[in-house]
C-alpha cells in the first residue's frame, strides 16, 4: 500500500534531500491533502519539532480533523514526539497512530523505562516505533544524530511496545535513486511486526516488492514530483 507523505516545515510541506536539504516546499498544505484524499493512510510529520525548531501544532491537528472527517482517512503522526504527555496530546488530536523515534533510545540503548510508560498512557496499538538508519545505524532527533544500534538487532526488543516500525533509509530519502530491497527483506526477516518502509522508493514496481514482502511504502519526493510510474 502507498502511503502519501505530508512533511511539514514553516508551516508548508517540504521534501528534504537526506533529511537536509530542501528540494521543494508547498504552500498549500490542505491542497495536498485533498490531493492524497484517495489512499486509506496519511503520513504527518513535523520536522520543525523532530529537530527541535519548534512546532507546527496547529497544522497538524487540523490535517488530522480534516483528513479524518472529510476523507475518512487513518492518519500517523510523528516528529518530536519525545514525552508521554506529547504522545497523548496527539493522541487527543484523533491520530489513529503515533510514530515515536528519538525518546526510544537513551544512552545508546533502548529506553524502555520511557516505553512502559508510553504503553501505560496510549494503547500499543496506536504506536509506531521509527527505526531510521544512516550509514547502517539508527538515526535520530531528525537524522542529526545516530546511535550505535543497528535496526534489524532491537526490533524483538522493541516489539512488545509497538504496533509497527517505520523504516526510513536516510541514505536513499529524497533521491528517487530507488528502494534498498536488500535491507528491507533483512527488515521483514528481523520481525514478524508491520513494516512501513521509506527512502528512494519512485516506482509502481517497487511498491509492489515491498507489498510482497508483506510492507506498505511511504512516498514522498516521487509524489510530490508526479514521477512516481
Amino acid at each position: 500500500m502507498l502511503i502519501p507523505c505530508i512533511d511539514l516545515q514553516d508551516g508548508q510541506a517540504v521534501q528534504l534531500v537526506h533529511g537536509r536539504t530542501r528540494e521543494l516546499a508547498v504552500a498549500d498544505v490542505f491542497g495536498l491533502l485533498h490531493k492524497f484524499k484517495r489512499h486509506p493512510w496519511l503520513h504527518v510529520i513535523d520536522l520543525d519539532a523532530a529537530m527541535g525548531k519548534g512546532l507546527n501544532d496547529e497544522l497538524v491537528r487540523a490535517l488530522c480533523a480534516q483528513a479524518r472527517s472529510k476523507f475518512a482517512m487513518r492518519v500517523r503522526v510523528g516528529g518530536g514526539v519525545r514525552t508521554v504527555p506529547r504522545a497523548a496530546k496527539i493522541a487527543a488530536w484523533g491520530a489513529n497512530q503515533i510514530v515515536v523515534g528519538s525518546a526510544v533510545f537513551r544512552d545508546g540503548k533502548v529506553n524502555a523505562r520511557f516505553l512502559r510508560q508510553l504503553t501505560r498512557a496510549v494503547n500499543r496499538k496506536r504506536i509506531i516505533i521509527a527505526l531510521d538508519t544512516l550509514h547502517g545505524r539508527i538515526a535520530i532527533h531528525g537524522w542529526r544524530r545516530r546511535v550505535p544500534l543497528q535496526a534489524e538487532k532491537v526490533m524483538a526488543e522493541l516489539e512488545p511496545f509497538c504496533a509497527g516500525f517505520l523504516c526510513t533509509d536516510v541514505d536513499r530519502e529524497g533521491t528517487m535513486s530507488g528502494a534498498n530491497l536488500k535491507w528491507f527483506k533483512k527488515l521483514r526477516a528481523a520481525t514478524n511486526h508491520p513494516i512501513i518502509a521509506a527512502g528512494g522508493i519512485r516506482t509502481m514496481r517497487e511498491i509492489a516488492a515491498l507489498e510482497k514482502l508483506g510492507m506498505d511504502a511511504a512516498v514522498g519526493m516521487a509524489l510530490y514530483k508526479n514521477c512516481l510510474r
